[in-house]
């Protein structure tokens, strides 16, 4: 047996800013991914941060929605969010935008 690997380039982020006046208040990304069992991507919601002084006034809600938006109009057919247990607000934050918790996610760290 041999074990190929193949480089594809067909996946790729969309970076979503919450700017006011020039400033950027916070940030989401949006990475479009492809693989070999369905024709439709998947989407995966990442690092969704607002700047301390700028929390509580609906600005992660928006980030997050656009991102929901992106990813329909990019044809995918879920996205998925990941929290750790350890942050039950951002659970929350999740469910209320209609996420469901739907499993456990499996990690390596590599460094």
């Amino acid at each position: 047996m041999e074990i190929i690997l193949n480089k594809e380039n067909k996946s790729y982020a969309v970076k979503v800013t919450a700017e006011e006046n020039g400033t950027i208040l916070g940030s989401a990304y949006l990475y479009i991914m492809f693989n070999d069992l369905h024709k439709e991507p998947f989407g995966f919601l990442e690092n969704v941060f607002v700047k301390e002084e700028n929390r509580g006034k609906g600005i992660g809600s928006k980030l997050v929605e656009a991102v929901i938006t992106e990813a329909k109009r990019q044809n995918c057919y879920k996205l998925i969010g990941t929290s750790r247990y350890e942050n039950p607000e951002v659970h929350t934050f999740y469910n209320k935008l209609g996420f469901k918790d739907y499993g456990k996610e499996f990690r390596i760290d590599l460094s």
